[in-house]
């Protein structure tokens, strides 16, 4: 069963996707597993073969992979299994091409689509990636804990602090100053959830870490 959201309007289209999740898990005792582009082409491939024999009910989130050249078609071909399966899906892109909206709306049962009408101040999850871009070490401290008190979980929180990442890099020249800490972000941030399995550490914390020692310019 796929659902599938979209739009402009992050937070809106996020919240609201977030919001289906949280009311599903409460329905039964779903786990939840997150994938995003900063996750490897390993852990989507093994995500989409489902939970397994001895695995139990499983919520699939899948977000922002399909702007990942190398995830977008091991995502594409599955599509028609994930609309049949039993396994709820929910998929978030935000600006997907109208091919890919085709394709994606042909196999959802739900489809919410929320785009940003203007520029309003930002206080959401969002900022964190403004903040990390800026290097301000306590707007995305103070930022962080708020979005863990609003009940934002720490994969949602890593995938947009690595899209902010990806944007430092590639508004930055190339060979710059500025292109090699977006570089450094992004590989960090790629790597941080397998360091902080490998170290027994819970992903909020580790994203803590990251915040206190590595995001100042």
């Amino acid at each position: 069963m796929l659902h599938f959201y979209s739009g402009t309007d992050r937070d809106k289209a996020r919240g609201a996707m977030n919001t289906e999740i949280e009311r599903t898990v409460k329905k039964a005792r779903y786990e939840i597993a997150r994938i995003t582009d900063a996750n490897s082409i390993e852990d989507l491939r093994a995500a989409l073969q489902g939970p397994g024999m001895f695995g139990g009910k499983r919520i699939l989130v899948l977000e922002g992979v399909l702007a990942n050249e190398e995830m977008l078609p091991l995502v594409l071909e599955t599509l028609p299994r994930l609309a049949e399966s039993a396994e709820v899906v929910f998929v978030y892109e935000e600006k997907p091409n109208a091919d890919l909206r085709r394709k994606l709306e042909k196999y959802a049962e739900t489809r919410v689509r929320h785009d940003a009408l203007g520029k309003a101040k930002d206080n959401t999850v969002f900022a964190l990636a403004g903040a990390l871009a800026r290097g301000d070490r306590k707007a995305l401290w103070v930022g962080y804990q708020r979005a863990l008190a609003r009940g934002e979980r720490a994969e949602a929180i890593h995938g947009i602090l690595f899209w902010g990442a990806k944007r430092v890099l590639l508004a930055a020249r190339k060979g710059s100053t500025e292109y090699q800490r977006g570089a450094a972000l992004v590989a960090e941030l790629a790597e941080l959830p397998h360091k902080a399995r490998r170290s027994g550490f819970e992903l909020e914390y580790a994203l803590e870490r990251f915040m206190l020692a590595d995001v100042a310019r």
